[in-house]
């Protein structure tokens, strides 16, 4: 199974971003951003993935594993930094708690997906024959990736600003993949980020100053990252 799945890993990876992208905005389009459909079908995602890498015998080739260089990464504590964002202006809650759960558990899956996807799958197929370029195209696809919301109903400007520091955000996760080895911080960052949105209240920090900060912090600690942190063997 492992030798035929690298076979044809990089059809497998583009398929499952195509699958991802298209079930979520079917979700979205015809049942809202919040339902249960979009968390069975995240759910799933997930177990799926989760199955397949404990077949492949591949949990750790993927980043399912402890974190190396804890000292250098400065154990990870900027990363409360970007986690922070969402509840600048204090805790807003719209809607019923049932909402709440489904959307928490929603972005839960969505956090683990996704890196998987683009820090796991996309950018170890393609550091196999270039790091650099890797890094680059798992940054911009994770970020251009968010265009889809336009099609969701998103406004252009706030989709724009969600391009720009979700790449920027994508590029540290990756440089923490390629010098941790683990996606184990990522996913929780991610996750964690996503699922404290629907506490996101309006007003007083304009969201032109939170999209720079979560441009501006992820490129310097990817910075002193990639500085201080020698890539494990």
């Amino acid at each position: 199974m492992r030798k035929r799945f690298e076979k044809y890993e990089t059809w497998f990876t583009l398929s499952l971003i195509v699958v991802y992208v298209a079930a979520n905005a079917y979700c979205v389009q015809t049942f809202g951003d919040v339902s249960f459909a979009g968390l069975l079908v995240n759910t799933l995602l997930s177990v799926g993935l989760l199955a397949l890498l404990l077949a492949l015998k591949r949990t750790a080739y993927y980043g399912l594993t402890r974190a190396q260089n804890l000292k250098e990464c400065a154990y990870f504590l900027p990363l409360l930094l970007i986690v922070s964002v969402n509840l600048w202006n204090g805790i807003h809650l719209d809607g019923p708690a049932s909402n709440v759960l489904l959307h928490v558990g929603t972005m839960l899956n969505v956090g683990f997906i996704e890196e998987i996807i683009f820090r796991g799958f996309l950018f170890k197929m393609m550091a196999k024959n270039n790091v650099k370029s890797a890094v680059v195209v798992s940054a911009l696809t994770f970020g251009m990736g968010h265009i889809i919301n336009l099609l969701n109903g998103a406004e252009l400007i706030p989709t724009l600003l969600q391009i720009g520091y979700a790449t920027a955000i994508g590029y540290l996760f990756v440089v923490i993949f390629l010098k941790s080895q683990s996606l184990v911080p990522c996913i929780l960052t991610h996750s964690l980020m996503n699922a404290l949105s629907i506490f996101h209240a309006d007003a007083p920090v304009s969201p032109y100053v939170s999209a720079a900060f979560l441009m501006i912090v992820p490129l310097l600690y990817a910075f002193a990252i990639n500085r201080r942190c020698k890539k494990p063997r």
